[in-house]
């Protein structure tokens, strides 16, 4: 596929991707997680199951999503584009993501939509051409759109399904950032009508409540990725980009549902679930997974990974993290995913006032 010459002159004045660029680096360079606020994964503890009569080849963590096969239920979830670092960074991890088949996500292509000629900077598919690849573009910016609009953002990545990303506390924290929030709804329920592919309503780390999730599902929406508090902090990053600093960034950085007890919030509504934010380790996932996701999803520790060690990092990471979920899979007893789901979980007592709050059902509380 023939790529647009690089322009760094032009990217080094936009304001979009300056903005990208700069997300990155605070990325590595500073703490950008929440500050006391947790995902509650340690409130939930998986069941040991001491007899599994299984061995661990049985375990089978595949799953088939959105028409096609993944070898585990992840997907490395949007970060960047829009820039020649970002079109690195996003073609190197979809590579991973194809050698180890799984899903995998590009970050906003609200610079795609500004300046045309980015395009190329989101054109992953011949470096992962078989796996499962997600456009992106804010719901802020999709509102406003027709599904004629938003085409191209699908045809460039030759994606599999758009995620429209909810960021409303990060917008409010971003000087340039977005204030005006009306009409989601109604743009969800037009675009789940008339766009080709399937709509993903994915939060950037402040959760889905029950509330939310239902107003989706009737507007129409199969898929969200619940991206709880937890993990990454997206107030954090834009406040360590305003120039003042502080202020109503450190006020609201721990905002949010967290990731666990988002899961609990959205449970038993017959959508397909990604559970991002803060999610680090097979047991994460798995865990995630005992709570009713059909994936998860991870960000920040892969890029860490990346620039860390490269490719040869990254995928490392990505197999321990497999790895980490099929043992858990193996020590509960459960052979497949769906069996995992079935698995009992205890929760702890903050956890389990989330689950009182949204009204659903796992099992008892730990004492």
């Amino acid at each position: 596929m023939k790529r647009r010459v690089q322009r760094p002159l032009a990217e080094a004045t936009d304001d979009v991707a300056a903005r990208k660029n700069s997300h990155l680096d605070i990325c590595i360079r500073e703490d950008v997680e929440a500050a006391e606020k947790t995902t509650l994964f340690e409130q939930v503890e998986l069941v040991h199951d001491a007899l599994p009569d299984l061995a661990l080849d049985d375990v089978d963590c595949r799953l088939r999503w959105l028409g096609k096969e993944l070898a585990a239920p992840l997907v490395i979830t949007g970060m960047t584009g829009g820039t020649a670092e970002a079109f690195a960074v996003n073609r190197d991890l979809a590579k991973v993501a194809e050698d180890a088949r799984i899903a995998f996500g590009v970050g906003s292509q609200r610079a795609m939509q500004k300046r045309p000629d980015s395009a190329w900077t989101y054109r992953i598919r011949e470096f992962a051409p078989t796996t499962v690849l997600l456009a992106n573009i804010g719901l802020a910016q999709a509102r406003t759109m027709s599904a004629a609009d938003l085409q191209p953002l699908i045809e460039e990545l030759a994606a599999d399904a758009l995620c429209l990303h909810l960021n409303v506390a990060q917008e409010l924290i971003q000087p340039e950032g977005d204030r005006d929030f009306r009409q989601g709804t109604q743009a969800f329920r037009r675009l789940c009508r008339e766009l080709p592919v399937p709509v993903i309503a994915k939060e950037t780390g402040c959760g889905i409540s029950r509330d939310v999730a239902l107003r989706l599902r009737a507007a129409g929406v199969k898929h969200i990725d619940v991206s709880g508090a937890g993990g990454t902090s997206w107030v954090r990053i834009e406040a360590l980009r305003a120039p003042a600093g502080g202020g109503l960034g450190d006020l609201y950085r721990d905002w949010g549902i967290p990731t666990a007890a988002s899961l609990l919030q959205v449970r038993g509504l017959g959508l397909q679930v990604i559970a991002s934010g803060g999610v680090r380790n097979g047991l994460d996932a798995a865990k995630a997974v005992a709570l009713g996701a059909t994936l998860a999803g991870m960000a920040l520790p892969v890029y860490q990974a990346y620039r860390e060690g490269g490719l040869a990092a990254a995928r490392a990471f990505v197999a321990q993290t497999i790895a980490g979920l099929r043992m858990a899979m193996l020590l509960t007893g459960a052979r497949t995913l769906a069996a995992l789901r079935r698995r009992p979980v205890v929760l702890g007592p903050a956890l389990g006032r989330w689950q009182r709050q949204s009204g659903t059902a796992v099992t008892r509380r730990k004492t």
